[in-house]
């Protein structure tokens, strides 16, 4: 059975590897947890907060893909005890800290962001964000697979360690709502030109994407919430999902997701003044030949200043 673990995550780092040359795609299923992350635009959009996430893939083979995610989220709108901060609040700010393990690699992502936004209407923002981005990449030699210490650019680092860091900044434009956000965001704008240290990979790939969300309230006791995310990346499949939720009572949530082409979500949730929880399992479609097991994703966020009056999700 071991040997079995063995020989599937070979394949599958494989998988990730021949397609970047030793970087890796993120799959969130929780992406609307990632509001700030993804789209610097949307920082502050929920409040302050702070946010935790691990997602564990394939669980049980060795050399597995594993994300951590810590952000911290400052409304200055908040801060200066406007009576309507979300509507009215002006600039919001955050620090996104990314770890995802992958094989040999290691990645550690840092982003700084600022949002600000301009009220366009009665009930609607508009929102322009920029982050700087700054990402240290570790490859550990000794980990490489046999296709891995063949390729030239990191084959040289076998039985070593490499380091590699690149700097770049990203871009966000969002329109929000109370009950509804379209958003489009831009990572890695200068395709990670400014690297220090090892050169074992080719730069960073700008990477787009879009995400949408609506939500509407079905009496006092249900409010249904749907979300769509797209991804455009330089050697990459393009990523299309989109998740349904049902919330009750503002205090627990159900839903299911779908990534096209790769896997299917259920989603749970608790919701409890200023505490948020939730749990995803997420199994790989009949078609999918990349994700061969299934991924758990652990979620928490803490909305600060004692907020617990607006029980909303996306």
């Amino acid at each position: 059975m071991k040997n079995r673990c063995i020989v599937i995550g070979i394949l599958l780092s494989c998988c990730l590897l021949t397609e970047t040359f030793g970087q890796s795609r993120k799959y969130i299923s929780q992406f609307t947890q990632f509001q700030s992350y993804y789209n610097p635009g949307l920082t502050g959009y929920e409040g302050s907060a702070v946010r935790g996430f691990v997602r564990n893939q394939w669980s049980g083979v060795e050399g597995a893909p594993k994300t951590k995610f810590l952000s911290l989220e400052l409304d200055f709108g908040e801060l200066g005890g406007l009576e309507d901060p979300a509507l009215m609040g002006k600039n919001a700010m955050s620090l996104n800290m990314l770890q995802d393990t992958y094989g040999a690699f290691q990645e550690t992502e840092l982003i700084v962001a600022y949002a600000s936004r301009v009220r366009i209407s009665d009930r609607h923002n508009l929102r322009l964000g920029a982050g700087f981005n700054y990402l240290a990449v570790r490859l550990d030699g000794n980990a490489l697979t046999t296709e891995q210490s063949q390729d030239l650019a990191i084959g040289q680092y076998l039985g070593s360690y490499g380091n590699m860091q690149l700097l770049d900044f990203n871009l966000g434009l969002a329109l929000t709502h109370e009950n509804y956000y379209l958003s489009y965001g831009m990572h890695n704008v200068n395709g990670g030109r400014l690297t220090k240290g090892d050169q074992f990979m080719d730069g960073n790939p700008v990477s787009m994407m879009v995400q949408a969300g609506y939500r509407y309230s079905f009496g006092e006791s249900i409010t249904g919430i749907g979300n769509f995310f797209y991804r455009k990346q330089e050697g990459f499949a393009d990523n299309t999902e989109l998740n349904l939720k049902a919330l009750m009572l503002d205090t627990f949530w159900i839903g299911a997701g779908h990534r096209f082409n790769y896997a299917n979500s259920l989603h749970v949730g608790y919701l409890g003044g200023i505490i948020r929880l939730g749990y995803v399992y997420e199994y790989p479609t009949n078609s999918s030949r990349q994700f061969l097991g299934n991924t758990h994703e652990f979620m928490v966020m803490v909305k600060l200043f004692g907020q617990s009056t607006n029980n909303k999700i996306w």
